[in-house]
């Protein structure tokens, strides 16, 4: 049972990824018929991340009164509403409606999910099932080209995906009794983790207990630490999605059509990166993964400011970028049920998820304000202080993990 309940995760998670690109994907189509200019998406993208920081931080709340299963079942189901919604839409500002659900439905299923695994499933685990997230999002904007190649037009992209993410919720709905009376295994795997957090990690994670809310959580020691580090990287990854391709045509003068296919590379990069993370997860902790990809991720970054002609380096830079991103945001969230408890850790993954989203919302656009300015070169310089507030973060974060082991001992 417990294998077919993974089964039904690995599902999910690439149910969760295939929405992603469906709007970049369409909406130069849909920009035309719905009589929006091509600059409106940023409106349905930001409606979306609003919604997302909302169910984030009401994740810990819903998930102790109803299950993870129940969570994830009715947020896989609130998605494919909005999906089937904007497949609809007769105008842009029911697009902006739907993208309430669309957000609430994401968010809610991002945070259930990956708490969920990080408490009951080992770290390889952790990585492959966000390969699998890369799948759908590679799978997503595949599906709508197909539908717009075959004249179908974008609306039956959105209802294709609608229609999986109904099958979905059903299957989940039927999975339910497999998700309850789960005890926590795998939050205890390092072998510097304290006494007081093995203990911890051991209770159930149904264990009754209060809501901790935003300022509960901001008060736990350490809390602050791995939350700037969640918003560093996920501004990272997101930052180098939207701007690689502009950052090839305009420093590396590669025309507009080949720089977005090579700017897809970031994807491969990220999804090829989990499989094997997954399987290096055996042999190295969280706390080195993360570190490795850090060292990778600045490698990438300093090949992408090397200044020789051509474009090779910037697209391998790309690439490496795209391998170094890899083992971070799994790893950061199976390592807190670890560093905080099973207990906190609902609590905690809602708040990084929120944050994560407040990231990504916030720092591509910062960098495009940056770059109207001044130049897009600017970009390797912009990630690389990122890189080095989740390397700092990261860093402290352990000082203290330290400091807490020497007071136990």
């Amino acid at each position: 049972m417990t294998n077919l309940l993974l089964a039904i995760i690995y599902l999910a998670f690439i149910s969760l990824g295939l929405p992603d690109g469906l709007l970049g994907a369409a909406w130069p189509t849909m920009s035309g018929q719905l009589g929006a200019p091509l600059s409106w998406a940023g409106g349905v993208s930001m409606v979306i991340s609003a919604g997302t920081i909302v169910s984030a931080l009401l994740s810990d709340r819903l998930t102790l009164r109803f299950g993870a299963g129940r969570v994830t079942a009715a947020s896989v189901g609130l998605t494919a509403l909005a999906l089937f919604g904007f497949s609809f839409a007769p105008n842009y500002w029911t697009l902006l409606v739907m993208a309430v659900p669309y957000g609430l439905g994401a968010g809610g299923v991002d945070a259930a999910l990956n708490n969920y695994v990080a408490v009951h499933y080992t770290s390889r685990h952790m990585s492959w099932l966000h390969c699998m997230w890369g799948v759908g999002a590679l799978l997503g904007p595949y599906m709508m080209g197909f539908a717009l190649s075959r004249q179908y037009g974008w609306q039956w992209g959105y209802r294709s995906v609608g229609v999986l993410q109904v099958v979905l919720t059903a299957v989940l709905i039927a999975s339910l009794p497999l998700w309850r009376n789960r005890t926590v295994t795998s939050a205890a795997p390092t072998s510097d983790t304290s006494s007081d957090t093995k203990k911890t990690a051991e209770r159930t994670a149904d264990e009754p207990r209060k809501p901790l809310g935003l300022v509960g959580v901001l008060r736990i020691r350490g809390a602050a630490q791995i939350l700037i580090m969640f918003f560093c990287y996920c501004s990272i990854e997101q930052t180098t999605i939207l701007w690689a391709s502009s950052y090839m045509a305009g420093v590396d003068h590669v025309d507009a059509q080949t720089a977005a296919s090579y700017a897809s590379l970031v994807f491969i990069g990220i999804t090829v990166g989990r499989f094997v993370s997954g399987f290096l997860t055996m042999r190295l902790s969280d706390a080195w993964m993360i570190r490795l990809g850090a060292a990778i991720i600045v490698a990438g970054v300093v090949l992408l400011a090397l200044p020789v002609p051509g474009v090779w380096n910037a697209v391998a830079g790309f690439v490496v970028i795209g391998l170094g991103c890899a083992p971070v945001y799994p790893c950061i969230i199976h390592s807190t049920p670890a560093y905080f408890g099973a207990d906190k850790s609902q609590a905690i993954v809602g708040v990084q998820m929120a944050s994560a989203y407040v990231g990504t919302m916030l720092m591509p656009p910062l960098f495009g304000l940056i770059a109207q300015h001044t130049t897009l070169g600017l970009l390797p310089w912009y990630l690389l202080a990122l890189a080095a507030g989740l390397i700092v973060m990261h860093e402290w974060l352990r000082a203290l993990r330290r400091d807490s082991m020497h007071a136990v001992g």
